[in-house]
């Protein structure tokens, strides 16, 4: 950054603008930023959660990151969680993202960041599918959603961008509601005839990719059992699964210091065990072929998501938005940036 720092707001629609229907693009930004991550080429601190004694199923959940390479940013994503949205009709997250320049330090841009949130999700499950199942030399022909709400969808398009060609589709969600009207989504924007399932043992037991997009806070699913055909589980939301399935499964993560806290999945299984052994490796060892994922045993792939995706995204929406000239500065928003000379008082007064 040289002269006078400048300052954007980039709405959704601008977001959506720009990676809308753009999914393998998305997805080679995410891969870029996981592989600058397990070269050691990013910072990714813990999140700070800010819960909230009265309404312990909300947290709003601070994810500060620096990214480096050709991405060259620092940055923090703001997200909120707040469950009993959905009865209202919203969606559980919202999110906005602040893009620091790594040589001032100045922040340039603030995005509406739901939309890249929901983006790297998908894209990071779709890079994982595809990694993963090339790995194990089986490709998923039956597709199964545990959860049907805006992770969902976004997954399921990115999906199928990524070339996944499904025989069967099948849904699950505690609302039959939301359960349906996944279900229309997906024959109205693809024509993909999905059957909705009543059970989640059901749903697993008929599906050889499982992705799990809800809101639990706790364990739901116990039975290893379930998971006895050996699929591939595309653990999203992160704490569906009790230690058991994770104990008996080849578990893959985007990083292991920060998936194994928090009270995931994954941290259930480490405290009952009293270690990580369980634990084969993460998406950058599977990316660079130095995993031996097997396709006689169910691999769960469980992303914590990492503040460096959101940053990669959030500083290709921007490039791409300054590139075309339709960026928009924010007139005036540093305004006193002299040490020792005082800006203008309103109005022109001395």
């Amino acid at each position: 950054m040289t002269g006078t720092p400048t300052f954007a707001v980039i709405t959704g629609t601008e977001v959506h603008r720009v990676i809308g229907g753009r999914e393998n693009e998305v997805v080679d930004v995410v891969e870029t930023a996981y592989r600058l991550h397990g070269a050691g080429r990013t910072v990714n601190p813990d999140s700070y959660f800010l819960r909230f004694p009265d309404r312990p199923s909300a947290r709003i959940i601070a994810l500060p990151a620096s990214v480096g390479g050709d991405t060259d940013v620092h940055g923090i994503k703001w997200i909120s969680s707040f469950p009993e949205n959905v009865a209202a009709g919203l969606p559980r997250a919202s999110a906005v993202l602040i893009l620091n320049d790594t040589t001032t330090g100045y922040p340039f841009a603030c995005l509406e960041s739901s939309i890249i949130s929901a983006a790297r999700t998908a894209a990071s499950a779709a890079l994982a599918a595809t990694t993963l199942s090339r790995a194990r030399r089986v490709r998923p022909r039956r597709l199964g959603f545990v959860g049907t709400g805006l992770i969902a969808r976004y997954v399921h398009d990115y999906l199928a961008a990524a070339g996944f060609d499904f025989e069967a589709v099948g849904v699950h969600d505690l609302s039959e509601e939301h359960a349906n009207g996944f279900r229309s989504y997906l024959r109205e924007s693809s024509g993909t005839a999905a059957e909705v399932h009543d059970s989640a043992e059901k749903l697993i037991r008929s599906s050889d990719l499982v992705v799990f997009a809800t809101v639990a806070g706790e364990p739901h699913v116990t039975d290893p059992e379930w998971f006895a055909h050996a699929p591939l589980v595309l653990h999203l939301s992160l704490r569906d699964l009790s230690e058991d399935v994770v104990l008996g499964a080849y578990n893959v993560v985007d990083d292991v210091d920060h998936c194994l806290k928090a009270g995931t999945s994954p941290h259930l299984a480490e405290q009952a065990v009293g270690h990580r052994d369980f634990v084969a490796g993460t998406l950058f060892d599977a990316l660079e072929g130095t995993l031996d994922v097997p396709a006689g045993r169910p691999v769960i792939f469980s992303p914590f998501g990492l503040g460096v995706l959101d940053l990669a995204v959030a500083r290709h929406v921007h490039d791409r938005l300054a590139a075309s000239g339709d960026l928009a500065d924010v007139p005036g928003f540093f305004h006193d940036l002299h040490r020792h000379q005082a800006p203008p008082r309103p109005g022109g007064a001395g």
